[in-house]
């Protein structure tokens, strides 16, 4: 498999755990002000999975380009 194919499963990966993230942050908003010492927690839990997506996104598209 190539390096393209296996960075695209790893996007799938990626974009499922972003998605479980910003559901996360969304259940906690509306729960509010109940758990919110967790905040920072789980927002930072979101902000990390995007930031992974971006750069999987990011590197892909340069393999591509190359």
């Amino acid at each position: 498999m190539s390096e393209i194919d296996t960075l695209k499963g790893e996007l799938k990966k990626l974009s499922a755990k972003a998605t479980n993230a910003k559901m996360n942050l969304h259940d906690l908003s509306e729960e509010l002000p109940i758990n919110w010492t967790s905040i920072l927690t789980v927002a930072q839990a979101a902000h990390d999975a995007f930031a992974a997506l971006e750069a999987a996104r990011l590197k892909l598209k340069q393999l591509e380009s190359a």
